[in-house]
């Protein structure tokens, strides 16, 4: 087992990835060069993940990559952005080669060509383990339009903007655990809905009135923490409450299927998380508008609930009576 010096790795591996970025300065700087386009603000985020906490130990090379790739953007798309570029921390262990870098870095091409970014910068140490990579992703919303956890307010509907379940039981499926209801068919597509999540990014900025349109949504988050938490996080920075419907909760057919089977996993798909939709807060007066634009971006938006004002989440069953909770979501302390 080989693996080529730092410099030796960047070149081979990393310069190509940057090639197209006028920010990377050939990565032959020690830093990045950023200068945002005239009128929008800069929006910079960051997530590390780690083997045997974000995804399984011995997890396929180009499976990290794009999973890497996919939950920073959903940070982006939670704040109306338009990817503009990103940055690489890596932290090998022994175990990982070239081959396992290079396939890798394959996978990121692919992520790039996807989303229309370029790698800038970053840098790269060795670990005696577990393997951990850090991506900061950075983009832009015309200014002032950014959607904050911040700006929701008492009155508002509250959306989502697909179905919700399909990140905890994806990793169930993954790990190989007993998910009563699904058949082999709805375990492969959990599992492939728990590696690659679809960052909302086109939905994002449209919410956020990208190309002149009005801004749609106030309050937003993306779904990695679990439903209940991650609105949690907006009702918190925004001061208010929330009331969820649970049954008005999207769900594919392979959650469907399972929670059919058993009633009491919707309460742990609620707070499962690793879904990456958006969850949102808007007017009820624009949710027309949401509406066209959730079919024109391929979301499946539903409304689900209201901000009231108060504090915290209430979730409420079919009937309207108040549904007690053991747990809200994920936490990473």
């Amino acid at each position: 087992m080989r693996r080529s010096s730092e410099f030796e790795l960047i070149r081979r591996y990393f310069a190509p990835l940057a090639a197209s970025s006028p920010a990377a300065l050939g990565l032959v700087d020690d830093a990045a060069r950023i200068v945002p386009e005239a009128g929008r603000d800069l929006i910079v985020t960051t997530d590390t993940i780690v083997e045997g906490i974000h995804f399984p130990e011995g997890e396929a090379p180009d499976h990290v990559a794009r999973r890497l790739m996919r939950v920073n953007l959903s940070d982006l798309a939670a704040k109306g952005a338009r990817p503009e570029g990103y940055l690489l921390n890596t932290a090998w262990t022994a175990a990982i080669d070239d081959g396992w870098i290079e396939t890798f870095a394959d996978a990121l091409a692919g992520e790039q060509a996807r989303y229309g970014i370029a790698l800038a910068g970053g840098d790269t140490v060795s670990t005696p383990g577990p393997l951990t990579l850090t991506l900061t992703a950075f983009g832009s919303v015309p200014h002032g339009r950014a959607l904050l956890r911040s700006d929701a307010a008492a009155g508002d509907t509250v959306f989502v903007s697909g179905p919700i379940g399909d990140g905890l039981f994806g990793l169930w499926a993954v790990q190989d655990r007993d998910l009563p209801g699904a058949g082999p068919g709805d375990r492969a597509f959990l599992a492939e809905a728990f590696r690659f999540p679809e960052p909302r990014l086109a939905l994002g900025m449209a919410l956020a009135g990208e190309g002149g349109g009005p801004r749609l949504a106030h309050g937003c988050a993306d779904v990695s923490d679990g439903l209940l938490a991650d609105l949690g996080h907006v009702c918190e920075a925004s001061a208010v409450g929330a009331v969820v419907d649970m049954a008005a909760v999207p769900l594919s057919d392979a959650a469907r299927r399972i929670v059919a089977a058993r009633p009491d996993l919707l309460l742990e798909a609620l707070a499962g998380g690793d879904d990456y939709e958006l969850v949102f807060t808007a007017p009820a007066a624009h949710a027309a508008a949401i509406a066209a634009a959730g079919r024109a971006c391929g979301a499946g938006v539903a409304a689900i609930g209201r901000i009231v004002a108060g504090r915290g989440v209430d979730l409420r069953d079919s009937a309207g009576r108040p549904v007690t909770l053991t747990r809200r979501g994920f936490s990473h302390v």
